[in-house]
């Protein structure tokens, strides 16, 4: 894998939407492509529904707890996808300042397992789009995918 051909998913904790985005991305992911995921704020341990909530969909959390933003990654991904985290505090400011696309969503851990289920199954939709993008554009134009400016 080239140091550049991930999706770099980021939340405030790491703890339930990025890296629940993590295995989504990364159980089918586009030929030369993988995700990984960290947080502005990373928790201690990922949130205790986040590996049951992926088992019901057949999936496994990722090897690794929460962790921090590294600025190397952050600045080397091809696409960076925050997931809530622009308006916390913990965003560092050369986030701010690199393209990426902001999905806006709701932290599961403030919700029930029913709230938890639909921002998961948001993740898993937008996952599924993401994928279609990517392949598409490396069969059309390959090294074209960029986010929006």
């Amino acid at each position: 894998m080239s140091s550049g051909n991930y999706v770099l998913f980021i939340c405030v904790h790491n703890a339930c939407r990025s890296i629940m985005a993590e295995a989504m991305f990364n159980s089918d992911p586009p030929p030369g492509w993988s995700a990984r995921s960290a947080g502005t704020a990373p928790g201690t341990s990922v949130e205790a529904r986040t590996g049951p909530m992926l088992r019901e969909i057949g999936l496994g959390l990722p090897p690794h707890p929460p962790r921090p933003l590294d600025p190397t990654e952050m600045r080397e991904a091809r696409l960076r996808v925050t997931m809530g985290c622009l308006d916390d505090a913990s965003c560092p400011a050369r986030l701010k300042q690199l393209p990426l696309r902001d999905w806006g969503l709701d932290d599961p851990a403030r919700l029930d397992d029913a709230g938890f289920r639909r921002v998961r199954q948001e993740i898993q939709r937008r996952i599924g789009e993401l994928k279609r993008e990517i392949e598409s554009s490396e069969t059309n134009a390959p090294g074209s995918l960029r986010p929006p400016a």
